[in-house]
Order: C-alpha cells, then structure tokens, then sequence
C-alpha cells in the first residue's frame, strides 16, 4: 500500500511491558502501521547514511518510538541523537537528554515559572565552600547526581558531619559539576502525574517507607491511589510542556513551609500501570496506550506529507 507507514519500537518487557507493547502494535495495525518492534540501538551499526539494525535501515522509518529506561546505554543514547536528526522520536531526542539532568531540568522549569525546590550548582573545585554556606542558609539540602534514576545517589545533608561525608564521594566521581537542592518538608508523599501529548492521562500517589524521606518505589517507597487537584494537574502540563516532552511522568510533592506544590523531577520513560497495580484500581494504561497511538498517527502522517 503507498500509504503504509512503519515506525520502531523499544519498549520495556518487565512489569506487563510485553501486554503493552503487543496491545499498541495491533493499535497500529488497525490504522495501517506496522511496527518493528524490539530495536535496541544498542545492537545497531551506522554505516555510511544508514543506522543498521537487523537489517533494517532505521533511518528510512517514519517514526522510532524508545520507551526502555532501565536499558539504556551510552552507545545507545548515541546513536539516538543521530537518528533524531533525520526521522521523528517519541519522545524527541532533546527532551529526553533534558529530562535525563536534573539541574538542566529544574533550571529550564523555573525559567518557564514552574515551581522547583530551591537550587545551586557548583563546579567540583569550588562546591565545599560553597555548600557550607549553601547549608547555613537552607539548614538541609539533598545532594543529587545530575542523572540516574530510582532515588540511586540522593543523599541528605543535614549537617557538618554529613557535608564532609559527601567529600569523598565527590573527589572520587568524575563529575565536574555539584547539584544540590533544599531539602523540602513534606509529609513524605507525592504526586506522579503521567501527561501524553499535552493530555493528563492518569495519576498515583508514592510514599516513602519505614523512616526514609525518598518515595521512590525502588528505595523502599510504595504505590497508593491518588487524586490530582486542578492545581497538581496545571503543573504537571506545564511541566512536560515546558521540557518538551511528547509523553512524561511529573513527581509534584507540597512543600510545608512555603505552602506551595513543587515539581520534583520530569520523567521522560514513566512506566505504564503493573498488572498487580491495576488491580489496585489504576486504570489509565488504556488511555495512555490511546494517547500514544493517536500521536504516533498524526506525526507518521505528517512524516509522509513532506
């Protein structure tokens, strides 16, 4: 058929991933576009104009859609740039470098007036002097890798002693810059708020666990039904807006003491509802998969038109 149109796919497996992926590919398959699924570029080679994968030249599909945030890697991200510059992504390649860093992040949120915890980056050589006025003036901060996920690297400053802890984690890291933030008071819940293509699809609360402050699932927090106010859902939009990003997961927690919500982090893979979370009551994965689909036939479609 002159008008079949056929996109990539890489789409995690773990946690109801397969029953996904396969419930958007016959999506697609109703409105004539064949997917190609499990391109992990990982695997790819770039030859001449071509970015190869399982014979398949990548660059002549009209649309790659990378959603598999627990596999990636260096040479992965790398050739996803490359292909970002000749077909359409979802999401694009500079929304998801920008939601990948976290003071990138917070530093594009607040220039488009969306809250963020109060922040300062330092260059390595100069961050302990700085951090030591840095935590007189704020009484506790948290200490965050500019990238990584699931809570790994955060640590809390609440002191002398626990400054000079982090010195030896600094020296031996071969990052240049130092991104800290002020430590919010919060009642150790948050909002993630799944936004596709401008939509709000769905929303769940985290809370963290036993005496962490972290409410990520993977540091010991846990899932609870949650609804959104207006005022969590309007954040959430701007902030996806804002970053650029065709399908987000916005963290918003209320911060105490200023009495406002703020945005926590943009994530540009957010997962889907798992099976045993959908038997709690979380059902927005059909209007997500519907969403997804929806967009990936207006921008194949306009892919086709030029």
């Amino acid at each position: 058929m002159p008008n079949k149109r056929t996109i990539g796919m890489w789409l995690y497996k773990n946690g109801g991933g397969y029953a996904i992926g396969e419930k958007i590919i016959s999506k697609l398959q109703e409105r004539n576009i064949e997917t190609i699924d499990d391109i992990d570029l990982h695997k790819a080679i770039a030859q001449n104009k071509n970015i190869v994968h399982n014979g398949v030249k990548l660059n002549k599909l009209d649309l790659f859609f990378s959603y598999n945030a627990g596999e990636q890697t260096v040479y992965q991200t790398y050739l996803y740039q490359a292909l970002n510059r000749i077909i359409p992504m979802i999401n694009s390649y500079d929304s998801f470098q920008l939601t990948e860093d976290k003071f990138q992040t917070s530093f594009v949120l607040r220039n488009a007036g969306v809250n963020t915890s109060d922040y300062k980056l330092f260059h390595r050589d100069d961050a302990y002097q700085g951090l030591k006025k840095v935590l007189k003036k704020w009484g506790g901060m948290v200490y965050k890798p500019t990238n990584g996920w699931g809570g790994s690297g955060l640590t809390k400053i609440e002191d002398k002693e626990s400054l000079q802890a982090l010195v030896p984690t600094l020296n031996q890291s071969n990052r240049r810059e130092v991104f800290v933030e002020r430590f919010i008071t919060y009642d150790k819940t948050d909002f993630r708020v799944d936004v596709v293509d401008g939509h709000f699809v769905g929303c769940y609360g985290r809370k963290a666990g036993g005496n962490d402050w972290r409410t990520n699932v993977t540091s010991g927090g846990s899932v609870f039904i949650r609804e959104p106010n207006d005022d969590v859902i309007d954040i959430a939009l701007k902030a996806a807006a804002a970053c650029g990003t065709d399908i987000a997961g916005v963290d918003i927690i209320f911060d105490q003491e200023k009495e406002r919500y703020v945005v926590l982090e943009v994530n540009g893979i957010p997962a889907f509802a798992t099976p045993s979370q959908e038997k709690m009551g979380l059902d927005f994965n059909d209007k997500k998969i519907e969403l997804i689909v929806d967009m990936i036939d207006r921008k194949t479609k306009k892919q086709k038109s030029n």
